[in-house]
């Protein structure tokens, strides 16, 4: 491989880099003693940075485990923003950080570019021909990156190191002045920052983390903050897909008892006849099959929190067992007379209206209120504007990797048609949209392409998620059907012609049709019953 190299420029070009650096640096070391949002300190400094070294896109990325994590970009599409970069997976990215002064790759650098096919504006492949990386550090350690990409492999000919370095000095003191502002802000909180610690370290390794800039999803993340603070119980609601589980994970990690366990449990993929043993345990001999004394949900998570998912799907019976550990955190094993003492927070989420539920018998009010002492509501995917497109980035990332690509992008007619469609599968549907059509449009190119871009014919996507009969026929196009009836009849027919679509697509396999609805099984079955198409 070619050495990285740096052609050093002209006195006269030094001297021109020198005033113009100063007139660059002037405004940013104002910024610095100003109360900015953290995105527009960083949306200037990459405005200055291509002012003072002319490119076809820059970008800040924050080094995050052994993840660069992109926190303001510049010329490069929406979708990189909510991209979660692997130094492991990209060499490039790797030697930048190995090294501490910056790197310019060589034009015929045999390894890839991450940012191939992410630069805007311009038609074609858009591979990136010139690269230079330069390393953030911060205290010593090594923060995170500032890069410059330009198509024309000569771009960076004439670069002027001592002004950048010069430019890098500032940029480290505004990542600093940032860092510093945070840290104020989480003085008196240690309870907190400790479980926010445990909350990164379990989401880089198992947990999927939150992606978003809109208004709606700002609010659910103070929301989160404030009572994951407290002990209250939560109930999350949501439409399906929409992430309430991943709401649930995080109100634990925030909060006191993040050290301790997170026990979950789906309420609707059990029988009723297990789910008492499930969530208070049972004795020997207690029932048939029941070989041995067995600890429940509640035990295992004494100290902590359990989170009850489709708690909607609880038979009366339960309702008022786990009402009575609620109250008085007494409770008796499946067959025992002898009684458990636990401490345990409840969060519970459910896609029902369970007011509604109240009101039709199926739901016991006193349990209703035991447990909707704090609601927190997850937006549907169509309220969180250009989430979507960050969203779609992180999984096109994903699915990158999976596949063995150089880069997976969308479109632009790809990128409004995800824009316009409603997501009746919210984020769940989006991810697996996205993974299905990469492998669709993968396995139609005989040979197989460096950068991979989906377009919307790629996606399938019509706007509007189509509704069919019960013998698969979708409805004639015209103006649509004035809806008379109130909002949850008018959700239970909306579901129900989804399913219908759905199975008449898979020729009646149930299977199939819960995955492509992203829905464990049982749930389908017991929806489907409570639908009536069972």
């Amino acid at each position: 491989m070619v050495d990285p190299t740096i052609v050093k420029a002209t006195t006269s070009e030094v001297k021109l880099t020198a005033r113009a650096l100063l007139d660059a640096l002037a405004p940013l070391m104002q910024d610095l003693s100003h109360d900015l949002p953290d995105t527009e300190r960083y949306r200037r400094l990459l405005q200055s940075l291509r002012t003072l070294f002319p490119g076809d896109a820059a970008a800040l990325l924050r080094l995050d485990g052994d993840t660069l994590v992109p926190l303001a970009i510049d010329g490069l599409s929406s979708d990189t923003l909510g991209r979660r970069f692997r130094v492991g997976d990209h060499p490039r990215f790797a030697q930048l950080l190995s090294r501490a002064e910056p790197t310019r790759f060589a034009a015929d650098s045999d390894l890839p570019d991450p940012y191939d096919g992410l630069v805007q504006g311009v038609a074609g492949k858009l591979e990136v021909h010139d690269c230079v990386g330069c390393p953030l550090f911060i205290g010593g350690r090594p923060w995170g990156l500032l890069t410059l990409d330009a198509l024309d492999p000569a771009q960076f000919d004439a670069l002027d190191m001592p002004a950048l370095q010069a430019f890098l000095s500032l940029a480290a003191a505004t990542v600093s002045v940032v860092e510093r502002i945070e840290t104020l802000e989480r003085t008196g909180e240690e309870e907190r920052s400790r479980a926010e610690e445990a909350f990164r370290q379990a989401s880089g390794q198992h947990r999927r983390e939150f992606i978003g800039s809109s208004d709606a999803y700002k609010r659910l993340l103070e929301e989160i903050e404030i009572v994951a603070a407290s002990e209250l119980t939560v109930l999350v609601t949501g439409e399906t897909g929409v992430g309430k589980e991943l709401v649930a994970n995080s109100i634990h990690a925030l909060s006191a008892r993040a050290g301790r366990p997170l026990i979950s449990l789906n309420c609707a993929a059990l029988p009723d006849a297990l789910v008492e043993s499930e969530l208070f345990g049972h004795v020997r001999g207690a029932f048939s099959g029941a070989s041995s004394d067995r600890r429940g949900k509640f035990e295992l998570a004494h100290g902590g929190t359990i989170f009850l998912d489709e708690v909607g799907e609880l038979s009366l019976t339960v309702q008022a067992k786990l009402l009575r550990v609620m109250q008085n955190g007494q409770l008796q094993r499946l067959g025992s007379d002898s009684e458990h003492k636990v401490d345990v927070r409840v969060i519970a989420a459910t896609n029902r209206d369970l007011a509604e539920e109240v009101g039709a018998g199926r739901f016991r009010t006193d349990f209703y209120h035991r447990l909707s002492v704090y609601p927190l509501r997850v937006p549907p995917l169509r309220e969180r504007g250009r989430d979507i497109l960050l969203l779609a980035g992180f999984f096109l990332e994903e699915n990158r990797s999976r596949l063995g690509l150089l880069s997976l992008r969308l479109s632009a007619d790809a990128q409004a048609a995800l824009l316009r469609y409603p997501w009746p599968g919210n984020v769940r549907e989006l991810q697996h949209l996205i993974g299905r059509s990469a492998l669709k449009a993968l396995a139609v190119n005989r040979e197989r392409p460096r950068i991979l871009t989906l377009t919307a014919a790629d996606l399938g996507l019509s706007g509007e998620p189509a509704a069919a009969d019960a013998h698969g026929k979708a409805p004639d196009a015209g103006e649509p059907e004035r809806v008379e009836k109130d909002f949850r009849a008018a959700v239970a027919d909306f579901e129900r012609k989804t399913i219908l679509a759905t199975l008449a697509r898979h020729r009646h396999n149930w299977a199939s049709t819960a995955r492509e609805l992203g829905l464990d099984p049982a749930n389908l079955n017991r929806l489907a019953k409570r639908l009536g198409l069972k």
